[in-house]
């Protein structure tokens, strides 16, 4: 069986991921996935049952998931055995839809982040932004907190002008402008997920892929990637996609 597409960074699959992951050679390091939630009537909305499972069978031990409150609610079952460690808020201004019986515009997305084994055996590396605020190449001096927050010591630092990344990301949807794949993520959300779970030299399973968003965020990082996708008319419009952003690994460092 040979991969629907595939380049220096990324080889795209084409059936169920549940089918086509032990086929696979490859090991990953990560995987950041949008799987279908499930709580709508519409055609491709079914949850693949057992895919978490899947993923852990195959030795994966680290996974970022898009999803709704409800779903990972109703899903729990699917996580067992996977530890929860963190969740992200993907902010999406102006992307939300008023519905008259709901008390507001829902305009996010949560992002969660599992993981399997130990925790000091899974990359993790914090994402930083510029900092531009006052304090900027200061030296400032700990303190030691309150009692209910844990003691800690007193302790200098220097400030090097960067601050760990918030965890809610503001980042536009794609509607109108993206694939017209409908829940495309703009690479904007998926790469300080990918630069945090996945190292450099590492490789990113996508086993819901759609338009390849997964792909080109992770090509753009210089990882690796393996997408797997069960509709080949999104595999078309993500083999055509990342066909136009193959670039060379020195440049994508």
């Amino acid at each position: 069986m040979s991969p629907y597409y595939k380049d220096e960074f990324v080889q795209l699959w084409h059936g169920d991921c549940r089918e086509i992951l032990p086929t696979l050679e490859d090991r990953f390091d990560l995987a950041v996935t949008d799987p279908p939630y499930g709580e709508t009537s519409l055609t491709w909305d079914r949850w693949p049952d057992g895919w978490p499972t899947a993923l852990a069978d195959y030795g994966i031990t680290s996974l970022w998931c898009f999803g709704s409150m409800r779903m990972f609610l109703d899903r729990r079952d699917d996580f067992g055995g996977w530890r929860l460690s963190q969740d992200v808020i993907w902010s999406k201004p102006r992307g939300g839809v008023a519905y008259p019986d709901r008390a507001t515009v829902r305009t996010h997305e949560i992002v969660t982040h599992w993981y399997r084994g130990d925790w000091t055996d899974v990359h993790h590396e914090q994402q930083r932004r510029e900092h531009h605020g006052p304090g900027k190449g200061t030296i400032h001096r700990g303190e030691t907190g309150p009692a209910w927050n844990g003691a800690r010591r007193a302790h200098q630092w220097t400030d090097d002008g960067t601050r760990a990344l918030s965890s809610v990301i503001e980042c536009q949807t794609m509607r109108m402008r993206g694939t017209g794949h409908p829940t495309e993520k703009p690479t904007g959300i998926l790469e300080p997920l990918i630069a945090y779970g996945c190292p450099v030299d590492g490789v990113v399973l996508d086993p819901f892929a759609g338009s390849g968003s997964t792909g080109a965020a992770a090509k753009a990082l210089g990882r690796r990637a393996v997408l797997i996708e069960a509709d080949e008319a999104y595999c078309e419009i993500a083999a055509n996609r990342l066909s136009q952003d193959v670039l060379p690994f020195e440049e994508a460092q």
